[in-house]
């Protein structure tokens, strides 16, 4: 009977989500005056090239990887993105989504290069619906594409928490939105996607995870946001649950400096590592495998304005990260220091300079455990 109710539950919550996209199928190409013609569409991009140098050896320079016999490629030029999107607008409220990476095609393209792949229908600003693959709202990370973040790429629990389902690309549904409690400016979205990732054929199990998201904006002139994060799910008939919480401040210090701050931390099941270890080299119990971790990541940033060049930026990345801390734990500490020059608005050019220092709690040979130090040079461009 419970697994009647929960079967009847899902259909009635995707049902709810489909309803404006089943209700909305025919889109007219113009208004009634002909001001305005659908499908309207927007493209955009984003080119981003590296060169790695590590100060450590016998440490492959992309994947961090250990080498004890030194076999290690130890500095590389790499492509990192190479994504080409568009936004095709059938009408005023509906739209459809597409990105793909195809710098993913370097390696096996299996479960890679489509990323975002979704119909959007909004009714007003209390309330839209998302079918399809994208990422469901569960940070601040995930409200950010790779083209703005702070420092070179995503945290190391922002990688660990996409393997578990919860952040990164995932096939699913989402309803978003916003509110006002009484003067407060409230975000809200509610996901329930497969939860092993993206390209894939279907869920791996008939578990799926379950995610919401409330963003409360504090005090607008200083970007003050907190990010209350929470998910429950099912994965082979095992009980799953991620928590998070977020925080944004931005400081002016003088006319063209600003200081910009960003706090985070997560916990969760590590469900990924439990099922990638032979049954009889685990426990019996999931729970006891869980991931937690937190990073604060504070950002100087100087409005230069001159000529092409539009500000430059210094940052350093602090992260704690223990991808199974009651177990076995092995806890790695990153710091990321990185300055930049941006060109053109929004990132249109940059180009970054600096260091991903890892530390470990101990050291395991042959493995991506180990200590590490990492030169980086990175080059972006984009248009939107």
């Amino acid at each position: 009977m419970n697994q009647f109710n929960q079967y009847l539950g899902f259909k009635a919550f995707i049902l709810l989500l489909l309803f404006p996209f089943l209700s909305n199928g025919q889109t007219s190409e113009s208004n009634s005056q002909g001001e305005i013609k659908y499908p309207q569409f927007k493209f955009q991009g984003l080119f981003q090239a590296r060169y790695l140098s590590g100060f450590t050896d016998g440490i492959d320079a992309t994947t961090g990887l250990h080498y004890s016999d030194g076999k290690a490629v130890e500095n590389t030029f790499d492509i990192k993105r190479m994504r080409l999107g568009v936004t095709t607008k059938l009408g005023e409220r509906f739209d459809v989504v597409v990105l793909a990476n195809l710098a993913d095609f370097k390696s096996d393209p299996k479960g890679k290069v489509l990323e975002n792949a979704f119909a959007r229908y909004t009714f007003n600003k209390n309330i839209g619906f998302l079918v399809g693959q994208f990422r469901p709202a569960f940070g601040i990370e995930e409200l950010n594409p790779a083209d703005i973040l702070k420092s070179f790429d995503y945290s190391n629990q922002y990688t660990e928490f996409g393997n578990n389902g919860w952040t990164s690309f995932q096939i699913g549904a989402s309803m978003f939105g916003s509110f006002d409690l009484g003067k407060l400016p409230v975000t809200y979205a509610v996901s329930a996607v497969n939860g092993n990732g993206k390209d894939q054929v279907s869920d791996k199990d008939n578990g799926k995870q379950y995610s919401s998201r409330l963003g409360f904006e504090l005090d607008k002139k200083h970007n003050v946001n907190l990010g209350l994060n929470g998910g429950i799910g099912e994965v082979y008939n095992n009980k799953v649950f991620a928590v998070g919480l977020d925080l944004t401040a931005d400081f002016k210090l003088a006319d063209k400096l600003i200081l910009q701050t960003q706090l985070e931390a997560k916990q969760g099941i590590n469900h990924y590592l439990y099922y990638s270890l032979a049954a009889d080299s685990r426990t019996a119990n999931l729970n006891e495998y869980q991931m937690r971790g937190a990073y604060f990541l504070p950002n100087l940033r100087y409005e230069i304005k001159y000529q092409k060049l539009t500000a430059i930026e210094f940052s350093c990345r602090y992260e704690y990260f223990d991808r199974n801390f009651k177990l076995d734990s092995n806890a790695r500490q990153t710091y990321t220091p990185m300055a930049g020059l941006e060109f053109g608005k929004g990132y249109t050019g940059r180009i970054e300079m600096g260091m991903q220092l890892d530390t470990y709690k101990h050291n395991i040979a042959n493995t991506t455990a180990y200590d590490n130090n990492l030169f980086i040079i990175q080059f972006q461009g984009r248009f939107f």
